[in-house]
């Protein structure tokens, strides 16, 4: 069985930082599409940053380029979101994800089947 446990969240003020981790147990990151993802009330989830499965390159959409960063450790099956400079904005339940199939690419919901159970990220002003 497939799992995924994210965590890390919080609540911080505009400006802070927070890191997400993600571990993954019953599946290989190895190759495969990784991803952090987000969803705020009444919005459509939305992907932030992944990792391809293809080459390893990352994406980052483009309200969090320059402020997230996101690191895979494929040996320990690890995947973590460093977010600096949090807005009101970035406030949503943050969701790990990956690809069951190897060597796809893209950050779109539809394309990832496993998913962690979300940790609520929340930025005051």
């Amino acid at each position: 069985e497939v799992q995924l446990v994210d965590s890390g969240g919080g609540s911080v003020q505009a400006g802070g930082s927070l890191r997400l981790s993600c571990a993954a147990s019953g599946i290989t990151f190895s190759d495969r599409a990784i991803g952090w993802f987000r969803q705020a009330p009444g919005k459509e989830r939305e992907g932030v940053a992944c990792v391809a499965g293809s080459d390893g390159s990352a994406y980052y959409a483009n309200s969090v380029k320059g402020r997230f960063s996101v690191s895979s450790d494929n040996f320990k099956n690890t995947v973590s979101l460093q977010m600096n400079t949090l807005k009101p904005e970035d406030t949503a339940v943050y969701y790990c994800a990956v690809d069951g199939v190897k060597g796809g690419d893209g950050c779109y919901p539809n394309m990832f089947d496993y998913w962690g159970r979300g940790t609520q990220v929340t930025v005051s002003s």
